[in-house]
């Protein structure tokens, strides 16, 4: 009988063997190379034309910035961050063709048309915003962001600016001055008294489901800090970990209230667990997507130096509330490819449904350089369409994919975008690259301080130099990976105008001139920012939606909807972006594409917020079913069907109709 047990034994270790050995092989192989004529064709599909962001005369032009004395020796690195982009219709012609962005060099906010775009660039002339008479210490303060939206629903865009080294400021839009002049906003504190924030990521929308755009902004240093001020007295800490890191800044939940005041919610929002750990980690990314169809946003927040977080929404009209979900860790799911268990350092997501199951995935930039850390991007692919009840029993039901569809690895990542630059119906995927640029190499120092005991890391006095001249990722391209009929994504930047080397952090995308094709804008730290017009040669069919809400101005009465071919015109009602509204398309291969309006998902990069689809070969006069969802001012979820030809459609939603049965 011993023998038997034992010859027994023997065999279940080769099986276990036998399936580890599968595992770490399927986890490794890699992507199949893609043949030069392959190649060619997926290039041929797309092209950009790159022109420069123009820049003002302003303050000196600096590669640093002056920091806490404590910092000195790793001023390079904590230099790193700034350089930000925005893409929305600033001046209300129709199209999502203005750009506000942060010139790191300068730390100007500059407002501009979209360059190398003819008589549409030169509408007006490129203007700094000027905060005045808002207190801002530029010696100790730092721009790092901007949003574009309606916060005080008058109808007018308004521009949301954020920063290390003080909270938020509003530039509200007047009526009373002609769009281009730099007094055509006026500022406004975000919250009084002002406080010291360090903010890298910032969204706005829905939050609590009441129909009105609430904000949310995730803080890298902790509240507080002196980290921009070289007289400061204090002694800074960098993070106590480089992977569970949990002493960064909080998050600030701002739920909307009339007349375009903001109210911070309670810190205590969660329903499981303690919220030190979870919302204060150090976070430089944002991402809000409904994901089990009850309109109300699931938040994914990215942090540096450990565990990303996907918080479910379990939120009603006036009070926040979450909970925390978590991926499963079992025998062939190591931790790190666990949501909510990973030791990386997440900095840029976005959503798409990759695997044509109606559910959003979720794409997370991370730091990829090869023998660097070790770590990968994720891509977080679905495995249940009934999301509603596995999240609410705290399980986010995703796997990690990323080796598997060739998007693993790909450098230092900042910003990610997942949107269809040529139409085809699938999604290509773009990230920002890029560290530090210099002559030194830092990595062997930094692979070394990975490696040490986490009781070291918060004294800066364990820290190599990371000072001008020091390189880390420094001569890395943005990658562009577009899906082959292989079903991998393969990076043809070089192939198609994107493959030159920069130091990028944010991306944007819109369709400014409104002719169907996806542009991008992409923001540069240190250097010139770019805006890439698409010229894809032979693009398919598309639909374009503005999905819009009445403002505080027009009463829910009258027409359900009111719906218009083409874009925005100045004799529609006032109204604005219907944040969180889903549109899904059926095709007539059965095919449903689904997305809904982005307030600013990712790091540093905005994104119009115009719903579109990629069509494919499809006729342009077949009308087909759009089905729209979204919450009505009073809270109320509705839902609509329309029969809409491809093109662009500006869709006013009302009220009126009676609410969507649940």
């Amino acid at each position: 009988m011993k023998p038997l047990l034992l010859a027994t034994r023997r065999r279940l270790r080769i099986v276990a063997a036998t399936v580890v050995i599968g595992v770490l092989y399927a986890a490794v192989r890699g992507t199949p190379p893609l043949s030069d004529s392959d190649r060619t064709a997926l290039e041929r599909r797309f092209h950009f034309e790159k022109t420069p962001l123009p820049t003002i005369p302003g303050p000196p032009p600096r590669s640093l910035r002056a920091v806490n004395p404590t910092l000195q020796k790793i001023d390079a690195w904590i230099s790193s961050v700034g350089a930000a982009v925005a893409v929305g219709d600033l001046d209300a012609d129709g199209l999502p063709n203005d750009i506000c962005y942060v010139d790191t060099r300068t730390d100007q906010i500059i407002v501009t048309p979209a360059p190398g775009m003819g008589e549409a660039s030169r509408r007006y002339s490129p203007f700094v915003l000027d905060p005045t008479p808002v207190p801002v210490d530029r010696a100790t303060t730092a721009p790092m962001g901007c949003l574009i939206g309606d916060f005080n629903e008058d109808g007018l865009a308004d521009i949301l600016v954020y920063y290390w080294g003080r909270t938020p400021i509003l530039f509200l839009r007047r009526r009373d001055v002609p769009f281009g002049s730099p007094h055509a906003f006026a500022p406004r504190e975000l919250v009084a008294p002002p406080e010291r924030w360090f903010t890298n990521a910032a969204l706005q929308t829905d939050l609590d489901g009441d129909g009105h755009t609430d904000l949310v902004f995730g803080n890298y240093f902790p509240d507080g800090a002196r980290i921009l001020d070289a007289t400061a007295p204090n002694t800074e800490m960098m993070s106590q970990s480089l992977s569970r890191a949990f002493n960064g800044g909080l998050k600030h939940f701002l739920l909307w209230r009339s007349g375009g005041r903001y109210v911070e919610a309670s810190p205590e929002i969660l329903s499981n667990g303690d919220g030190s750990p979870v919302l204060s980690g150090w976070t430089l990314a944002l991402g809000a997507q409904d994901l089990d169809g009850d309109l109300l946003p699931e938040l994914y927040i990215g942090n540096d130096f450990g565990p990303d977080r996907l918080l479910h929404n379990e939120s009603v009209p006036g009070h926040l509330r979450f909970r925390v979900v978590e991926g499963h860790v079992g025998f062939t799911t190591p931790k790190y490819q666990a949501l909510g268990h990973d030791s990386f350092k997440g900095m840029g997501v976005d959503f798409a449904d990759l695997n044509e199951d109606g559910v959003p995935d979720i794409f997370v930039s991370n730091i990829t350089a090869p023998y660097a850390l070790h770590e990968s991007n994720f891509l977080y692919l679905s495995t249940t369409p009934d999301m509603a009840d596995a999240l609410y029993g705290g399980e986010a039901p995703y796997v990690e994919r990323s080796n598997a569809y060739g998007l693993a690895q790909s450098g230092w990542c900042w910003d990610s975008r997942l949107a269809d630059f040529d139409n085809d119906g699938t999604p290509e995927i773009l990230q920002a690259v890029g560290f530090i640029r210099g002559k030194v190499n830092r990595w062997p120092q930094l692979q070394e301080l990975a490696m040490g005991s986490d009781e070291a890391l918060p004294d800066l006095n364990n820290w190599p130099l990371f000072r001008a001249g020091d390189d880390l990722s420094g001569n890395q391209h943005n990658p562009f990976y577009a899906r082959a009929g292989n079903g991998h994504y393969y990076d043809i930047a070089a192939g198609v105008g994107l493959g030159d080397s920069h130091i990028s952090r944010g991306l944007a995308v819109a369709d400014v001139d409104g002719d169907g094709r996806l542009d991008l804008a992409i923001a540069d730290q240190w250097e010139d920012s770019w805006f890439c017009h698409n010229l894809a040669p032979q693009p398919g069919a598309f639909l374009g939606l503005y999905l819009r809400l009445p403002t505080g101005a027009t009463t829910d009465s009258g027409a359900a909807l009111l719906v218009h071919d083409d874009h925005p015109t100045a004799a529609d009602p006032s109204a604005r972006p219907a944040f969180g509204a889903e549109a899904s398309v059926t095709l007539p291969d059965g095919r449903c594409l689904k997305t809904q309006v982005n307030g600013g998902n990712g790091h540093s990069g905005k994104s119009s917020p115009e719903i579109h689809f990629g069509l494919g070969r499809q006729p342009a006069d077949t009308p087909l079913p759009v089905t729209i969802r979204w919450r009505d001012t009073s809270g109320a979820v509705r839902s609509v069907l329309l029969h809409l030809r491809p093109g662009w459609h500006t869709v006013l939603l009302r009220g009126a109709e009676a609410p969507e049965e649940r």
